[in-house]
């Protein structure tokens, strides 16, 4: 057995495709690998975490492994147990639904626990649709800010495009944020109305997917010509 692939006692953060691909062409071989030498997961859906595991190995036996499921719905005082065999000195997987755990990502509060206790922590090398969006948008790539999901309420939602707005111009900030996928038409199509035409946005879908598309453009040039985005996986950006 190659003892490169061996976990040590650490919380493995465990990026996953963003898309329906084969999981070498996103995925480094080492990753791979070595989660077949994990038994204990802390996953933010547990089906689609066994379809994951399955993928990587097909020989896993899925119903030795344990899974502690954190999402919306865990409460708080449910995640500090979950480190136990960690902190007992087995090695732990973190794997989210889509892309790298722990950004924009419930991932991120059993992180900080481990973070808090001392256990160390290893990040892997994957797919980030916000990174990915950045690199092929054209944008400001040394200062940005992802702001996640905006507000639905629609006069919260129009303060945060001029507060985004003010942003890009005082400091040359680039702007990321998403929308749940079936409200991405209505979003696209208020952000070219409501943002100044010296704005560019950027549109970028379907990342590292078969119909991936990375396009930029001023938003008086997206306002009659914006793609069909419904429930396409979508990471929007602007800039100046």
């Amino acid at each position: 057995m190659d003892q490169s692939v061996l976990p040590q006692a650490a919380l493995y953060l465990i990026p996953v495709q963003l898309s329906d691909v084969e999981l070498h062409a996103v995925l480094p071989q080492a990753n791979i690998l070595l989660v077949s030498h994990i038994k204990h997961f802390i996953v933010e859906n547990v089906r689609s975490a066994r379809r994951f595991l399955k993928k990587c190995d097909r020989t896993i036996d899925i119903d030795s492994l344990t899974f502690y499921e954190l999402n919306r719905h865990t409460k708080p005082q449910d995640l500090p147990p979950m480190l136990k065999p960690l902190i007992a000195g087995q090695p732990m997987g973190v794997i989210s639904e889509a892309g790298c755990p722990a950004v924009a990502d419930p991932g991120a509060d059993i992180v900080a626990i481990a973070q808090q206790k001392g256990l160390k922590v290893i990040p892997l090398v994957g797919p980030s649709s916000i990174i990915m969006g950045l690199m092929g948008s054209g944008f400001n790539g040394q200062s940005f800010a992802f702001v996640g999901y905006l507000p639905i309420d629609a006069a919260q939602r129009s303060r945060k495009f001029k507060e985004m707005e003010q942003r890009i111009m005082r400091e040359n900030q680039t702007q990321i944020f998403i929308e749940t996928p079936y409200r991405n038409n209505a979003l696209a199509a208020e952000i070219c109305k409501s943002m100044p035409q010296h704005i560019k946005l950027c549109i970028a879908t379907d990342i590292t997917g078969p119909n991936e598309r990375i396009v930029t453009r001023g938003v008086k040039q997206w306002l009659n010509h914006l793609p069909d985005l419904n429930k396409v996986p979508t990471i929007f950006l602007l800039y100046k």
